[in-house]
């Protein structure tokens, strides 16, 4: 069977999808749920796509990806891969997680983001439970099926609003937005000043709990594009004529070296790396292995080898502890947001 087309175009917003083999679940409990996403941030940061949007269900996730660097095989492949060697290991199991290769649609993000968007996080929502499942969504289109009640209704969106493996609770207000969430590409397809533009979401949302939302698969063309004609010939072309360069959404920052990052730190802190590097409870190697991940690309490995050999692992622990510091500490996070703006000049 023909694999199908990875279409890389700079810039380029991706609905992208993945499901268990055998639609079995990829996520049997909280915690496998919450280190899907823990995994999804560092894929953000380490490959800089933007996250427009996503949910996990119980046998398979959507996300809506942005591209800058046209990176989307990459970035998915790390991300499935990182988190099914995970999962086997936690629930000792072996052989494949998922079914096939992901699968990833281009769509125009003026015509269809906020189409997908809604789409996205209604998924909860899609089942016999909530009155919402395919078939029974087909009933009430055609006159089969009376349509929800009220009390219904407000089911639907109790539920939907206390779902926590959704982007949906950040978009509508209800939880602090994610640094490595990307809210602004859809807030600005909504028309409103400010932050009027998550009460609009919310409507909108909850308009298509009630009347069912109905998929815009069908509007897909040449089983790769939900959007214009425009975008198809711009699709067709790369096809033609191999490897082209596209305008993207907004010129790319440069990747830094780890020296950058380095001296970009030490300045911040006013020492030199050498007098921090290796002091006991400093969050200072910490912090450049971090904003190295973000902005130089380098795996855990790499960042081992440039700081006195450490071992991958070691590494890696040491990067989910501090992480886990920045959530939780304003100071720190605000450092980090300071170096990599005024010092490092990363586009925010």
């Amino acid at each position: 069977m023909a694999r199908p087309l990875r279409i890389d175009i700079p810039g380029a917003w991706h609905h992208v999808t993945a499901r268990g083999n055998e639609r079995r679940p990829i996520f049997r409990g909280d915690r496998d749920f919450a280190r899907f996403v823990e995994i999804l941030e560092e894929m953000v940061g380490r490959f800089r796509v933007r996250l427009h949007g996503y949910v996990l269900m119980a046998n398979h996730y959507h996300l809506i990806l942005e591209t800058p660097e046209a990176n989307l095989s990459r970035a998915m492949q790390w991300l499935n891969v990182s988190y099914s060697t995970w999962f086997n290991r936690r629930h000792r199991r072996s052989g494949h997680l998922f079914q096939g290769r992901f699968k990833a649609i281009i769509v125009d993000p003026r015509e269809w983001g906020l189409v997908l968007s809604r789409y996205v996080h209604l998924n909860p929502l899609r089942t016999s439970e909530h009155g919402m499942s395919k078939s029974q969504r087909q009933e009430v289109a055609t006159g089969r099926r009376k349509a929800a009640p009220a009390k219904e209704i407000d089911s639907r969106l109790s539920a939907l609003n206390s779902y926590r493996w959704s982007s949906y609770r950040a978009f509508a207000g209800f939880e602090p937005e994610p640094a490595w969430l990307e809210t602004a590409g859809v807030a600005a397809l909504i028309r409103g000043p400010g932050g009027a533009w998550r009460r609009k979401y919310r409507a909108l949302v909850e308009e298509g709990a009630g009347e069912g939302a109905s998929s815009p698969w069908p509007a897909v063309e040449a089983q790769v594009v939900l959007g214009s004609e425009a975008l198809l010939e711009n699709v067709r072309g790369q096809l033609k004529g191999g490897k082209r360069e596209h305008g993207g959404k907004r010129a790319l920052s440069r990747r830094r070296s780890f020296e950058e990052v380095v001296a970009a730190v030490a300045s911040h802190r006013g020492e030199e790396w050498e007098a921090f590097r290796q002091r006991q409870g400093d969050p200072g190697r910490e912090m450049a292995w971090w904003l190295a991940r973000r902005h130089c690309g380098l795996s855990l490995g790499e960042l081992g080898k440039r700081t006195g050999g450490e071992d991958y692992a070691a590494v890696g622990m040491a990067l989910s502890r501090f992480e886990s510091k920045l959530r939780r500490n304003n100071d720190l996070r605000r450092a980090a947001l300071l170096i990599e703006k005024r010092m490092l000049n990363v586009e925010m």
